[in-house]
């Protein structure tokens, strides 16, 4: 598991920039690196809120590889037709960000251009990749999480990256306003506050 430093300036102390790459989004990484290959020098990335789909556009962006265009499917059609049809000329790659839902296109000129893009579209996390994702969302608020931490809350956390961001913010704030380090009870009622209560969950 590695994580790429993102070289973008970021209003913040912390280091949102960093995006830990693991099973759920290596094969979109390893595709960022290689636009020439793309069909029509598109591609549409979809995936999980929270799970890093405008980091790795401004990442593909800063390198110079081509245009990114976010919230691709709340723009204008006809616009994006546009430049799509510029990105063609210029021989620009393109990648287009949607959310996590369909993108049902209405305008059938860019319907049909679209459908030959490459589609990229980040999965599930494993245990490896929740474990980095703690860890990061951790070190991001400067949260020290206890001796275990994940041992303990990797089995019993949701598959979802907005829930893992979730989580490292409850702890957070639980050890802050009880004033005690972030270990099992804060672990715990972490969780309680996140899913309901322990019992149904991993013992």
């Amino acid at each position: 598991m590695t994580q790429i430093v993102l070289p973008l300036e970021f209003q913040s102390d912390s280091d949102p920039g960093r995006i830990v790459v693991g099973n759920a989004n290596i094969a979109v990484v390893e595709a960022l690196r290689d636009p020439a290959n793309w069909p029509f020098r598109t591609a549409i990335l979809g995936g999980p809120a929270r799970s890093g789909k405008s980091l790795l556009g401004k990442w593909f962006a800063a390198q110079g590889a081509g245009e990114t265009i976010d919230d691709a499917h709340l723009q204008d059609e006809t616009a994006l037709f546009h430049r799509w049809n510029r990105a063609q000329e210029d021989g620009t790659p393109l990648l287009l960000i949607k959310g996590e839902d369909s993108w049902n296109i209405a305008l059938p000129d860019l319907r049909s251009r679209l459908g030959a893009a490459l589609p990229l579209e980040i999965g599930a996390p494993d245990d490896d990749m929740i474990a980095e994702l703690i860890e990061s969302h951790a070190a991001q608020r400067g949260l020290a999480l206890g001796e275990g931490a994940l041992t303990y809350l990797v089995p019993r956390t949701s598959r979802s990256f907005a829930d893992i961001e979730r989580l490292v913010a409850i702890i957070d704030r639980l050890s802050l306003e009880r004033k005690v380090p972030a270990t099992l009870s804060v672990w715990r009622d972490a969780l309680d506050a996140l899913q309901g209560p322990e019992q149904g969950r991993l013992l």
